[in-house]
């Protein structure tokens, strides 16, 4: 029962701030109520003892309870990763492949090693001394974008439908990578043997990702094939819903990649599904329901960031090394997405406009948070923490308000159209 009333206090605040947000900041949803998650987050650690000490008692404790590492990565992150796969049309992201399976492996790689070095070089100037392998365990942990937070800000900026694929593929497909190179490089932080070479590490991946994009095609198709036969949409929901479910504990059990097996479920299924006629009426509610389900816990997930700033006690002793690791991230970022478009045959379709929108569109969410409160309680996991939420907040609010007015639509067709004459003239 206590599970239960803690998801009706969060249930309960995320409305409450839903509303506050629609009838006066006007935000999109999920970052106002964050934003109001934060200031009341903020009034209750400089006040909250002397002026409210039940509800910010109340509030350490609801905070205290909740695993969200297990809540987020083992919980609703899988049904939010399947909402996302479903909307996405697989022509689309075919037609993108080759730079989503560039950005989501190797810029992450690339990303790790430039926010590692850069930490590790850069901190001591601030007085914070942070080993090296630490530096990179942050790294791994701060380098996938969360495809929560892109595909929730990506729904108010207007952009075109190939950059939105790049933006919201990369997202869904970086977590395999980024999983396996913080799951090496913590465990050589903490002193475990680990075998660094490149069968073991490829083998890894493979299992990992690939064994996790296998399991949810499969899914995918067996569970498809069965709406197909029974074309009802109560039925339709709870085998969609049994996907997730089912599909995960699956996956725990066969050690391979919850998130994706669920975006792959996602993309097979919400393709699979539009290939045959489905009743209007089991469409129209399979939908609704996914794209509710969605909402509501994407409410949920910004509300516990907000709040998980009662669970850091001195971020304001780490704020100034929290503005340094977001101007190294947002550096990472370029690099990571500038130097596989400038060395490689991607170069011709990404324009400079481009490039800027995927840098700033590379926004970091709760799977950063989730992954840096998983790292063994030491004397630099609070640094790491701290510096991870600054990263995010910035992220999501800076990040996620700015990028429609980054994304010049305009701009970003004249300059694509500029470089399809270029290559054609290079061809003639």
């Amino acid at each position: 029962m206590e599970l239960y009333y803690s998801f009706s206090a969060l249930i309960v605040l995320a409305s409450i701030f839903a509303y506050l947000n629609y009838r006066f900041l006007k935000l999109p949803s999920t970052i106002g109520i964050m934003v109001i998650a934060i200031v009341v987050s903020i009034f209750l650690v400089m006040f909250g003892e002397t002026v409210l000490p039940r509800t910010f008692g109340h509030l350490n404790n609801l905070m205290e309870s909740i695993d969200f590492t297990e809540i987020l990565m083992g919980a609703m992150l899988n049904f939010l990763l399947f909402a996302g796969g479903i909307h996405i049309n697989i022509n689309d992201l075919k037609e993108q492949f080759r730079p989503v399976l560039i950005f989501s492996t190797v810029g992450v790689v690339i990303s790790t090693f430039v926010v590692g070095f850069g930490m590790f070089y850069l901190l001591p100037y601030l007085g914070v001394n942070l080993p090296f392998i630490y530096c990179l365990v942050f790294g791994a942990l701060i380098s996938p974008t969360d495809p929560v937070a892109v595909l929730s800000v990506l729904k108010q900026a207007k952009v075109s439908k190939s950059l939105e694929t790049k933006v919201a593929g990369e997202s869904l497909f970086n977590d395999g990578m980024a999983v396996v190179v913080f799951t090496v490089v913590l465990q050589l932080a903490v002193g475990k043997e680990v075998d660094l070479g490149v069968e073991s590490i490829g083998l890894l991946l493979l299992k990992e990702a690939g064994g996790g994009i296998l399991l949810g095609v499969l899914l995918g198709w067996v569970t498809s094939r069965l709406m197909r036969e029974v074309d009802d949409y109560i039925i339709s929901v709870l085998v969609t819903l049994s996907v997730v479910m089912g599909g995960y504990l699956i996956a725990r059990q066969m050690h391979i990649s919850g998130p994706l097996t669920m975006v792959a479920a996602g993309l097979f299924m919400g393709n699979f599904n539009r290939s045959f006629k489905m009743k209007s009426v089991t469409q129209d509610y399979l939908i609704k329901f996914w794209e509710l389900i969605d909402e509501i816990l994407n409410a949920v997930l910004f509300l516990f960031i907000g709040f998980e700033l009662l669970m850091i006690k001195d971020l304001k002793h780490f704020m100034i090394p929290g503005v340094l690791a977001i101007a190294v991230v947002l550096f990472a970022r370029f690099i990571s997405i500038w130097g596989p478009t400038k060395f490689t045959s991607l170069r011709r379709s990404f324009s400079p406009q481009t490039v800027k929108v995927l840098v700033w569109g590379g926004i970091r969410g709760g799977v950063s948070i989730a992954l840096a409160m998983s790292i063994p309680k030491s004397e630099y996991s609070e640094i790491i923490l701290s510096i991870t939420y600054c990263v995010v907040v910035f992220s999501i609010i800076v990040q996620g308000l700015t990028i429609a007015k980054v994304a010049n639509p305009n701009k970003i067709a004249k300059e694509e159209e500029e470089q399809e004459n270029i290559a054609l003239e290079e061809k003639a």
